[in-house]
């Protein structure tokens, strides 16, 4: 234990073995300038006598021995000092006082070669040797005073947030694994981002440029095609997604038992657009899928309406819409059962449409409030309850629209295992509002079709998610599990959910996925994810200088193992997530904060292979403008038999 005794006795005998250093160099000046002495009458007989019995110890047999003996025992009192403590002094100026020092007191002897006069030798010598012991001691001192703690070394703590990962390849005929590198303590190692169950849902996150496409879809796009899947892509920004599941599939066709056909609808190069109709009369078994079909078509053109789901003004419209897209299943088995059908029919006036509806009496429930306005001459009612729905309809009147929308080039069951598919659905940013919400109504009869037991394993893609009305994903995400379907939702931000979807169902959708991946967010959504990581043990330092002592006290803290600053400062493919694992496929290490490795060359060279997507048909503007007139002579024509 230290007492003040100790200390006491310690400071005597650093400042003996100091004293002891000085008298050795006064000797050692003494016996080698005696002549410089001795003209300055500073020789005393008794002093002569005294340094006469020192000069014949070893240690002054030589110039040197004396120096070093000095000098070592200038260093043993230095070790044992303790200076007050002190921040801006640094090692650098230390060791220069040292070098400097050191260089003048063992260049010192250069000068006793000097022919000078001895006095001016003598004065010479011992000034630039005082002056190297001097500085010596200088720089010992600066030493002793430095604060040998390193501060500031990690001002964001990033080494102290760093925890293990999983560094193992997991792999399973279902896995997507993404190559990565993390950081732990200070040190680059090698992992694995191994999703190996994605059929309980895939959420990435990530603002404009954090690299969702480059560094995760297109991995799962071509290793779940290589692994046999059977696909759905919503393609935000066509065609970059369907670019890689095309030309990846045409290298992929050994990993299906039946080779699987590639479809594509896109609004806006027709000749490379395959024709569905996805409202196809043997989809449509009983009136509640009919009313599925219209509440997606109006919440897909009037996105505020998502939010008010419930209330007079939202669900008259949709009942209205559904009452006429039943009456179209019903007319001679579907004949006519197609959107661009049913926008005409609802453009045909009052009086002469409903006398056609009340001929199908399945939906009278429907018709009936509004045939009772329209009776009693309740204009305004009536026009208040169906005009949201013919203003928003009348969007789709386009002969592109009514040219895809009115085929039947293929079924959207894309996981039949008699006839599986690849689909891609193609939006345009610029068109999205009525793109957006077509692509919806095609998605919502696909998933009744693809979400059934019995079926291919399938993966579901959606690219910039909130741009389309999807009613029930997150019953999809719940129950497809078991029927082994994999959906991925591409997300900017929860906040960009929470405008399109609500704050409830975006809730849902953000809360549901059993596997996340976000790059750079910020916001709610960057706090969400950074408590969903939990928390680790970090080391934490706590410093009390004082004028002679140092006390240093290390504890140990939880603390966010990825904090809502890291998140918001993450750099263009570097990601932060959790991964799900499977009762048969452990994985201890399920967090993870890396960056996804892509080997770019290889990337750029496949591109550059990359075949065009073929052209179907030839497409001319006669061609479509011929179908868009048939569909109007075809409303036109039931009306006149109907009345007749």
């Amino acid at each position: 234990m230290q007492t003040g005794e100790n200390e006491h006795g310690l400071r005597r005998i650093i400042d003996f073995t100091r004293l002891l250093s000085l008298v050795i160099m006064t000797i050692h000046f003494y016996i080698t300038c005696y002549a410089a002495f001795e003209a300055w009458h500073l020789t005393v007989p008794i002093v002569i006598r005294i340094t006469g019995n020192f000069a014949r110890m070893p240690v002054f047999q030589n110039m040197m021995d004396a120096k070093a003996a000095a000098l070592f025992l200038l260093a043993v009192s230095l070790i044992g000092c303790r200076g007050r403590k002190e921040e801006k002094i640094r090692l650098k100026t230390a060791v220069s006082y040292i070098s400097i020092g050191l260089l003048l007191f063992w260049g010192s002897q250069l000068l006793l070669l000097l022919q000078v006069a001895v006095l001016i030798k003598a004065i010479v010598y011992m000034g630039i040797t005082g002056s190297g012991y001097l500085l010596i001691l200088t720089g010992g001192t600066l030493i002793s005073r430095l604060l040998r703690l390193k501060f500031k070394q990690d001002i964001f703590n990033k080494s102290n947030e760093t925890f293990p990962q999983e560094e193992k390849l997991l792999e399973n005929e279902y896995s997507v694994n993404l190559p990565a590198q993390y950081q732990l303590k200070g040190r680059t190692r090698k992992s694995w981002i191994n999703i190996i169950n994605p059929f309980r849902g895939l959420t990435v996150l990530g603002s404009p440029g954090a690299g969702k496409s480059y560094f995760v879809i297109r991995h799962i796009i071509t290793q779940h095609i290589r692994k046999g899947f059977s696909m759905f892509i919503y393609d935000f920004k066509y065609p970059d997604l369907t670019k890689i599941a095309y030309n990846t599939l045409i290298n992929s066709l050994d990993a299906y038992p039946v080779t699987p056909q590639f479809y594509v609808i896109n609004f806006d190069d027709l000749s490379r657009s395959h024709r569905c109709n996805p409202l196809e009369p043997g989809t449509m078994e009983d009136i509640s899928d009919a009313m599925e079909a219209a509440r997606t078509i109006m919440m897909g053109l009037n996105r505020e309406w998502i939010r008010k789901q419930g209330d007079f003004f939202v669900e008259s419209p949709i009942m209205y819409v559904t009452a006429i897209i039943w009456y179209l299943k019903k007319y001679k088995d579907g004949k006519y059962c197609t959107l661009p059908h049913v926008v005409e029919l609802m453009q045909v006036e009052y009086a002469k449409l409903f006398a056609v509806l009340k001929q199908q009496r399945e939906i009278d429930a429907l018709i009936n409030p509004f045939i009772s306005a329209f009776e009693n001459d309740a204009m305004d009612q009536l026009e208040g309850q169906i005009s949201g729905a013919g203003i928003a309809m009348a969007k789709l009147s386009s002969p592109q629209l009514y040219y895809v929308l009115s085929g039947n080039d293929f079924t959207l069951d894309l996981n039949n295992p008699e006839q599986p598919k690849l689909i891609s659905l193609g939006n345009n940013p610029q068109k999205q509002q009525v793109y957006g919400a077509v692509l919806s109504l095609y998605i919502t009869k696909m998933i009744k079709l693809v979400n059934k037991p019995g079926r291919l394993k399938s993966s579901l893609i959606f690219d910039e998610f909130p741009t389309i009305y999807f009613n029930g994903i997150d019953t999809l995400m719940a129950t497809a599990r078991s029927n082994k379907v994999a959906t991925t939702l591409a997300v900017q931000d929860y906040s960009q959910l929470r405008r399109d979807y609500g704050k409830e169902q975006a809730d849902v959708v953000m809360n549901i996925s059993g596997n996340v991946i976000s790059g750079q967010v910020s916001g709610d959504t960057a706090k969400a994810l950074s408590e969903s990581f939990g928390k680790i043990m970090q080391d934490r330092q706590s410093t009390s200088v004082n004028s002679s002592d140092t006390s240093v006290s290390y504890s140990g803290q939880l603390d966010a193992a990825i904090p809502v600053s890291t998140i918001a400062s993450l750099s263009s493919g570097e990601f932060v997530g959790i991964v799900a694992d499977d009762p048969e496929q452990r994985i201890k290490l399920k967090a993870f904060h890396a960056e996804i490795i892509n080997d770019h060359e290889a990337i750029r060279q496949e591109e550059s292979h990359y075949k065009q997507l073929p052209a179907l048909r030839t497409i001319t503007q006669a061609l479509v403008m011929n179908n868009y007139l048939k569909i109007k002579m075809d409303i036109e024509e039931l009306i006149l038999d109907e009345l007749n």
